[in-house]
């Protein structure tokens, strides 16, 4: 059993009542760590902290700031494999998706630091004789940056870096599933250099800790990736003190095939995209609409793909890594016996899996299902998950009406070779990112970010810098 501490101040702390959280690996289910179970008072020291920091890191040039993000890529470089491995025990994943999201972390951070030199303002001309009008872009202050448990290294890097070249001051409330990373993590911000008060962490559950973050009065940003319901808590609890919020939610991707589409390249791309990471990211495909001209030949190639895709110890190549929860295993079981209940048909998996030498995890198999009825909850309900669902749909117009029903719209996908198809796609997907005749990707300048019930703002590229950042208009005369 390990211990792994919060930090607060640059100080290394255990809960003020002593409570503990155990961590689990998820190939087994067996406990192996544990971390503090941050009070409220906890919580409080961290904003305390970090807003005493926030006035002198704000003063401290913005190419410094930059630099002690460098500083810490160059540590996270150092232990890339360490922190691989860190995730494939405490999140699941398989250890070359590890040894990718370590590197995509340093690659946000990269992107931050890079930015330092053109945050900039705007000059205007002024109304009045002898005076300019202005527009500085001022930090906020203390940003609490809330982490899913999906990519618990990344989304780390995705806010830190931002946030702290802007200026603004962290505290990094991690899942109660993986806080692990985020300790360690910290363990390279005290070797860094960091100084106190700029990075805190507190670990602990949303109900407690979380929301004894997000309601304090000095909290002025919460940037939170995670489910709707989570997003729609923290946005009540932010409204007493109306911080800003940039909140990157759920969604339910359409992966939509018309009759002109490239349909090998289409298969391959949709199998990738569902069962990356087991199905849990935000992004992934979560229901394939093909028209149903191509269906059979479609659904054919896509089943040749998927069945190269098998349950396996994550350390080990070519096998998909478990659930990272036991809840997840236990909704994603119960979507699937309500698909069969009414009427879907299993075209692979369909049942939890069988892994040898990790007995006792949250192994579900590579799942295809075949239905005809939009109102199931497999095609209605974001799975998170390695189960695909497939409808036949008969027109562009059927698949855009289905995909845009949902009170979400994160992401989609749109495979056609018709100008004409394409153009009406983007301009009728109820969403904030269309991949294109593309598989599942991102880069870390390019807009990340949800419509509808998918969320607030967003993050990443100079967009998602702006978000970090307040306006202040100054009018001087002279």
């Amino acid at each position: 059993m390990q211990f792994y501490r919060s930090f607060i101040d640059n100080q290394w702390v255990e809960s003020s009542d002593g409570a503990r959280i155990d961590v689990a690996d998820p190939s087994t289910n067996e406990v192996w760590a544990q971390v503090p179970a941050c009070t409220a008072e906890d919580a409080a020291r961290a904003v305390i902290s970090a807003n005493d920091a926030q006035k002198e890191w704000e003063s401290t040039p913005a190419i410094e700031r930059a630099a002690m993000l460098e500083k810490l890529n160059e540590l996270l470089s150092e232990e890339r494999e360490h922190f691989a491995k860190l995730l494939v025990r405490e999140q699941g994943k398989t250890y070359t998706e590890a040894l990718g999201e370590v590197d995509d972390t340093i690659g946000y951070m990269r992107y931050s630091a890079s930015s330092a030199r053109w945050l900039r303002g705007d000059i205007m001309p002024a109304d009045a004789p002898n005076e300019h009008l202005m527009t500085f872009k001022v930090p906020y202050g203390v940003v609490i940056a809330i982490c899913a448990y999906n990519y618990p290294l990344a989304l780390i890097g995705r806010k830190v870096g931002p946030a702290l070249v802007t200026g603004n001051t962290v505290v990094i409330k991690p899942h109660e599933a993986t806080p692990v990373t985020a300790s360690e993590f910290c363990r390279l911000v005290e070797k860094a250099g960091v100084p106190a008060g700029v990075i805190n962490m507190v670990t602990g559950d949303g109900a407690s800790t979380g929301a004894a973050l997000v309601s304090h009065p000095k909290t002025r940003m919460i940037t939170l990736t995670g489910s709707i319901p989570a997003g729609q808590r923290v946005a009540a609890l932010a409204a007493k003190n109306l911080a800003n919020l940039s909140l990157e939610l759920g969604g339910k991707a359409p992966f939509i095939v018309m009759d002109d589409a490239d349909l090998d390249a289409a298969a391959e791309a949709a199998s990738i995209a569902r069962f990356a990471n087991c199905g849990q990211v935000c992004i992934c495909n979560e229901t394939i609409l093909v028209h149903e001209a191509v269906a059979d030949s479609f659904v054919e190639k896509l089943m040749s793909h998927v069945s190269q895709v098998a349950a396996g110890n994550p350390m080990e190549d070519g096998g998909m890594g478990p659930l990272s929860t036991p809840q997840s295993l236990e909704r994603i079981e119960g979507l699937v016996e309500s698909a069969k209940a009414s009427g879907a048909e299993v075209l692979a998996g369909g049942r939890c899996a069988e892994v040898a030498g990790c007995e006792g995890g949250n192994w579900f198999e590579p799942t295809v299902l075949l239905a005809n009825d939009a109102s199931l909850d497999v095609i209605r309900d974001e799975i998170f998950g390695p189960v695909l669902p497939i409808m036949r749909v008969s027109s562009l117009h059927e698949a855009v009406e289905i995909a845009n029903a949902r009170e979400d719209g994160l992401s989609a996908y749109f495979w056609s070779a018709s100008h004409s198809n394409i153009m009406k796609a983007i301009a009728g997907l109820e969403t904030g990112t269309v991949f294109v005749n593309k598989g599942i990707s991102g880069s870390f300048h390019g807009y990340h970010n949800g419509h509808k019930l998918s969320g607030i703002g967003g993050e990443d590229g100079p967009y998602g810098l702006e978000n970090f950042l307040q306006k202040r208009s100054v009018y001087m005369s002279y």
